[in-house]
């Protein structure tokens, strides 16, 4: 005979049963003339009690897995709704630090041609100020020359002859030998 399920193979396959219910079938007496088979009854109703008991067991089994499957549909649920919310987070924040990156990038464009405009400035301001003082340098410088010719010729009137003596001891190549007088310097 065939090995019967005993409680320690709890919970008992439901298929398992069937097929044992239908190998009894299968292997039972045939009657004559007919398509009736005679099986052994107490082993048929133990398979179909061990049946009636199984189908619980294998109902509570799947409602439990359909349970488990549920709850973990569930917490990967909440766990993409998590991944969302913090893609959305992040996505926000990107936005608002490009704009205040946009901003600051705006901000130092403007200070930097605030800066340009000022050393523009600075530099107008440094360039009329020196030409201001060339200006009037060269009119002292004018000034100190015209000074310095009235000086020579006076001193030409007084000393004539001395002066160009005195230039001409320095040479510088006249024909005549002559000295230069001093409006030529």
């Amino acid at each position: 005979m065939s090995r019967q399920p005993t409680e320690e193979d709890l919970p008992i396959d439901i298929i398992f049963l069937v097929e044992q219910l239908e190998r009894r079938v299968a292997e039972g007496r045939k009657l004559p003339l007919s398509n009736n088979v005679v099986i052994d009854q107490a082993t048929a109703l133990d398979l179909i009690d061990q049946l009636r008991v199984s189908v619980p067991e294998e109902v509570r089994q799947a409602k439990r897995i359909s349970q488990e499957a549920d709850r973990i549909l569930e917490k990967a649920q909440e766990e993409a709704d998590r991944i969302v919310a913090r893609a959305q987070e992040q996505a926000a924040f990107l936005i608002e630090e490009r704009e205040l990156l946009r901003a600051a990038e705006q901000q130092s464009q403007g200070i930097v041609t605030e800066a340009h405009a000022q050393a523009d400035e600075i530099r107008r301001g440094a360039d009329e100020y020196a030409a201001s003082v060339l200006v009037k340098l060269e009119g002292e410088v004018v000034k100190l020359l015209q000074g310095i010719r009235r000086g020579i010729a006076m001193l030409d009137e007084r000393h004539p002859v001395d002066t160009r003596a005195a230039l001409g001891s320095l040479g510088d190549g006249d024909e005549a030998g002559a000295a230069p007088s001093h409006a030529q310097l």
